[in-house]
């Protein structure tokens, strides 16, 4: 009796979403469906805007003067390759699924109802604390643009709670980026002026901000977007143009600069050497968070079984070559050691010797960064909305406005609750917490293509991922890897989430899931 009991209730949760009623619901029109109005290049601008953002003008300076040297660019390779993988799977299930909702969708028609929860709950926190994390840095930038122009506005509102800030230079910044610097120069930091953070309100007001242009429109959304890529790519060529400039004058000094190419091992794990180059990857992986982001805006494209492919390994491709020449040239014209500040590429413009380098590259960063979050709340909204068109969330969060035809109550609670994240807590557990749960979504993801090709073979495919099972076993396998190089407590603080979201599900998500209504009426 207990067993069969058992069975049953694994039977009912591990329910798969029929892909005729997925078909049926792509194909939906009218006031209460979201509107198809973006274009292949709207897709890839997308991907870009998610993309290049605060990895690009931040982690590599870090993660090479830490854990990689020069190697950083073999990291940017080892992640790049990683997401390959996991972007050829995506582009197959978003093509054959044109719907919102992302891996949450994939994996509930392949994996299952309570693998679909899982992922739609991590998906939640990728992109929640995605756009949080990328709020918080926003906020450092602007407030060292308004300095720089001689505009000063109280410190302690530009920080989360218990932050350090110290006045250096004529500048308040964070006093963990200046340790080595000062120490370099013989400055004593506990004798200069010192603030403590209470609170980020310019993070909570560009949340806000992001979250008003969301609600108005998706094609006005993604129009702005549009051109804020361009700005932001510019700004990155820039840089490439005169470091590569740079390079060229100077061989010899790039070439000190570049050697050894991979440092030795200190003696501990992920510090230089093989596994540096590893750790980094792990860290720097963060940069290409993004382009999944691109498969929740399906249900919004115009011809998804042709752009979607095309917006995802377009946007993943294009920035992968910018991130290896950046990653390439910063290090050519300075030395690794001197980049673990927040601002590397504004380092590595200045060494080039042209002084207006860290006005382009704040102005790079703030723009960069605004695309970010428009694009991971995007993301997040439309998880809301496919979960709780699927009865595994209660029905406002799938309210479509009847004007703007957007999910505007979802997006305006999530972005409430994002623009406290960003408000409150310190970036850096803001950004471990993405990466772990983007590298989640990408297994299982991987998982799903394997599952349903091995399944349902003969499914007419828009778009193929080749070498299947090989592709989707090595992205299983990198992502893993990366995931293995973070730290116990990130792995601790995802256990926790997942456990809230376990806890909803069997109270609430379970016992309206429309899929296992339907199941029991049939």
């Amino acid at each position: 009796m207990v067993y069969s009991h058992l069975c049953q209730t694994m039977s009912s949760i591990l329910i798969r979403k029929p892909l005729n009623m997925l078909m049926e619901e792509a194909h939906q029109e009218g006031e209460h469906t979201l509107k198809r109005a973006l274009s292949s290049l709207n897709l890839i601008a997308l991907g870009i805007g998610a993309i290049i953002g605060a990895g690009i003008f931040v982690l590599t300076g870090s993660a090479a003067a830490q854990y990689a040297g020069p190697a950083i660019v073999l990291s940017f390779v080892l992640a790049g390759v990683g997401c390959v993988f996991a972007g050829l799977c995506y582009a197959e299930f978003a093509s054959l699924i044109p719907i919102a909702g992302s891996a949450y969708t994939y994996g509930y028609a392949t994996l299952g109802e309570l693998f679909a929860w899982i992922i739609g709950w991590d998906l939640i926190l990728e992109y929640a604390f995605g756009a949080a994390t990328v709020a918080s840095g926003w906020s450092a930038n602007v407030f060292q643009l308004l300095q720089r122009l001689g505009i000063y506005l109280p410190p302690r509102f530009m920080a989360t709670p218990g932050t350090d800030l110290v006045k250096y230079q004529g500048l308040w910044r964070v006093a963990g980026t200046l340790t080595s610097e000062a120490a370099s120069k013989g400055i004593d930091l506990a004798k200069l002026p010192h603030v403590t953070g209470s609170c980020n309100v310019v993070a909570f007001l560009a949340i806000c901000l992001v979250t008003v242009v969301l609600v108005i429109g998706i094609q006005e959304s993604a129009t702005l977007n549009t051109i804020i890529v361009f700005i932001k790519v510019g700004t990155v060529l820039v840089f490439i143009g005169i470091a590569a400039r740079f390079v060229l004058a100077h061989p010899s000094l790039a070439a000190a600069n570049w050697h050894p190419f991979i440092p030795p091992n200190t003696g501990e794990f992920g510090r230089f050497g093989w596994s540096g180059i590893g750790r980094g990857a792990g860290v720097i992986f963060f940069a290409y968070i993004g382009f999944d982001a691109v498969s929740t805006a399906a249900q919004e494209a115009k011809n998804p079984q042709k752009d979607m492919p095309v917006g995802i390994l377009g946007s993943l491709a294009i920035c992968t070559v910018l991130y290896i020449l950046t990653a390439f040239l910063l290090t050519g014209v300075t030395k690794y050691t001197t980049l673990n500040v927040a601002a590397p590429v504004a380092v590595g413009i200045m060494a080039t010797g042209v002084v207006w380098g860290e006005y382009l590259v704040l102005i790079g960063s703030i723009f960069g960064l605004s695309t970010v979050m428009l694009v991971m709340l995007l993301g997040q909204s439309r998880v809301f909305y496919s979960m709780s068109r699927d009865g595994l969330l209660p029905a406002w969060a799938g309210k479509v406005h009847p004007r703007f035809r957007t999910p505007y109550i979802s997006s305006i609670t999530v972005g409430l609750f994002v623009a406290v994240f960003a408000s409150v807590i310190p970036i850096g557990i803001l950004g471990e917490l993405v990466s772990i749960g983007t590298l989640l979504a990408f297994v299982i993801v991987c998982a799903g293509v394997w599952v349903l090709r091995r399944k349902q073979p003969n499914l007419p495919r828009p778009f193929k991922t080749p070498l299947v099972p090989l592709v989707p076993i090595l992205g299983i396998l990198v992502a893993v890897y990366l995931m293995a190089s973070l730290p116990g407590s990130t792995w601790m603080r995802l256990i926790v989430w997942l456990a809230i979201g376990l806890a909803i599900y069997f109270s609430y998500g379970r016992h309206h899931s429309k899929v296992m209504l339907a199941a029991k009426r049939g």
